[in-house]
């Protein structure tokens, strides 16, 4: 197979950036069906949930940054008394095998069918965690982990299998079904491991190329075309990953999408310009209470230090539609994608909204910090937020708590925005091309049935995107591009040339961007 064929292979979406080349090895996750023999139901049932939260605390010790949230959600299940308490009532009518699963399978029916993409993703940690209290039931031995660098295929996997398994050596994720919200394309992301989602049947093969970047997967290649394959990742060692990017010489900034403070540990991160978002609303989710003004505030903190003189730009709570905040987040909506999400949600809850503007007023006062609003629509929508926002620095100054109103932009999402730019009062654009994209191509690209549809440089939404910059450079604002698209270097030169001069992306793709821009200019200077 010609793997320097971009079209060719088994096609997915990218969960996580990256190559890889390996044995090929399917995974196969049988719950145990096997009844238990009869005994003392009570003290069994309670000695599997014991192993099973002993086992998720251990690997809880492996977990990368910003991933912990996966094996806390499953604990915290582990720990609720009205979850559990049900089971042990009806052992009388039943084992504790079968009251257990009948129990989880339940509770993962109520998450599948959630309108949330976010929430449904859970069904799979919920499913993991079933099947982990019935193998401790049982008394199953642990499958036997598959060899270091092989590309694993699976129709999914739960966080807690991938935890178990040696990354260190490379290797790669393609799933039949999966999707990118899940915890484990979290943790990908974070360990850096090239993973695929919804790529259908995946027959038998002895070995695998995976072109994650290209949502590729190539089965079986001959082995001249695997010699002459060269992704960015293995040529960035040549390149002085330090040097500042150009483009018909003008400065190229490279920015991190982060979700808090922890994900500055990779190593790639000190290579960027700045942060480009910071995704708050994660410090909302996977926890039993919303952090609060102080805890906030050091977080963002934290991420200013960080950054040292280097732009950052934090979002304000992106809650709603895939990312359900219990709690915050409206429950029931019959289509949440179109409903009370971002700052339409945040202006409904003016008392969690204006605790987190008092953390970005007071985090703003100690460093180059610029804020922006999710999901804008109208432009009175961004007055009366930056209203309150002035309100809320006005209080602080008062209270005589170092304050400042920051930069204030926006997330240029809807169409609606994209087609009225120059009407909005905004300091800055960022341009959210996931969203922007599914809009104006009506093609929800984590939904499998059409994610096909789903093309982040489709004509419609490349000539969107040359508008919104023109637009945004006619009134003399700024203008970024914080989409995934950004993280793949097939798509750096056409985003470039829309006119974008700032991407923002997550720091496993920082190298391959990088480098795609580096030596794009030295084949110029040739």
């Amino acid at each position: 197979m010609d793997v320097a064929d971009p079209n060719a292979g088994i096609k997915g979406r990218c969960a996580s950036p990256g190559h890889a080349v390996g044995p090929l090895l399917r995974l196969g996750f049988a719950s145990p069906q096997e009844l238990r023999p009869e005994g003392n139901e009570a003290a069994a049932l309670r000695v599997a949930l014991a192993l099973a939260a002993r086992d998720l605390a251990r690997l809880a010790t492996r977990v990368p940054p910003g991933g912990a949230d996966c094996l806390e959600f499953q604990l915290a299940l582990l720990d609720d008394e009205t979850l559990v308490a049900p089971v042990f009532a009806a052992l009388g009518q039943s084992g504790a095998d079968v009251g257990w699963r009948r129990m989880m399978d339940d509770l993962i029916g109520v998450y599948r069918l959630d309108p949330s993409a976010y929430v449904q993703a859970r069904a799979l940690d919920v499913a993991d965690l079933r099947d982990r209290v019935l193998s401790a039931l049982h008394g199953d031995s642990p499958a036997p982990a598959p060899a270091p660098g092989a590309i694993i295929v699976a129709d999914d996997l739960p966080p807690s299998r991938f935890l178990e398994l040696d990354w260190s050596q490379g290797g790669g994720i393609a799933l039949s079904r999966g999707s990118e919200l899940s915890h484990t394309a979290i943790l990908a992301r974070a360990l850096g491991v090239p993973m695929l989602v919804q790529a259908g049947a995946i027959p038998e093969a002895k070995c695998a190329l995976l072109d994650a970047d290209r949502g590729r997967l190539h089965l079986d290649p001959a082995p001249a075309a695997l010699r002459a394959f060269a992704p960015p990742p293995a040529r960035k060692q040549s390149l002085d990953l330090a040097a500042p990017a150009t483009y018909r010489g003008q400065s190229v900034r490279l920015l991190l999408n982060i979700e808090g403070p922890e994900n500055l540990l990779h190593p790639m991160c000190e290579f960027a310009d700045g942060i480009g978002l910071m995704r708050t609303e994660f410090l909302f989710l996977g926890v039993k209470q919303a952090p609060d003004e102080q805890a906030q505030y050091e977080a963002y903190c934290a991420v200013l230090r960080w950054a040292r003189g280097r732009p950052v730009t934090i979002r304000t709570v992106d809650a709603g539609g895939d990312k359900a905040i219990a709690g915050y987040s409206e429950e029931g909506e019959a289509n949440p994608a179109l409903g009370l999400r971002g700052l339409r949600l945040s202006l409904k809850r003016r008392e969690a909204f204006a605790t987190q503007l008092r953390a970005l007023a007071r985090a703003a006062a100690t460093g180059d910090l610029k804020v922006m609003f999710p999901f804008v629509t109208t432009p009175c929508e961004f007055d009366v937020g930056r209203a309150l926002f002035r309100q809320v620095v006005e209080d602080l100054q008062r209270e005589g708590a170092p304050a400042r109103m920051p930069e204030l932009g926006m997330m240029v999402e809807t169409p609606a925005a994209a087609l009225t730019l120059p009407s909005f009062d905004a300091a800055f654009f960022s341009i959210g091309a996931n969203d922007l994209a599914q809009f104006v191509l009506a093609c929800d690209r984590a939904n499998g049935a059409v994610s096909s549809l789903y093309d982040p440089m489709h004509p419609a939404v490349v000539e969107l995107l040359r508008r919104i910059v023109a637009d945004a450079r006619a009134v003399g604002r700024n203008v970024s591009l914080c989409g995934d698209v950004a993280a793949d270097p097939g798509h750096t030169l056409a985003l470039l040339n829309c006119g974008l001069r700032e991407l923002s992306m997550s720091a496993n793709a920082l190298a391959a961007v990088k480098s795609a821009l580096l030596q794009n200019h030295e084949a110029r200077d040739v």
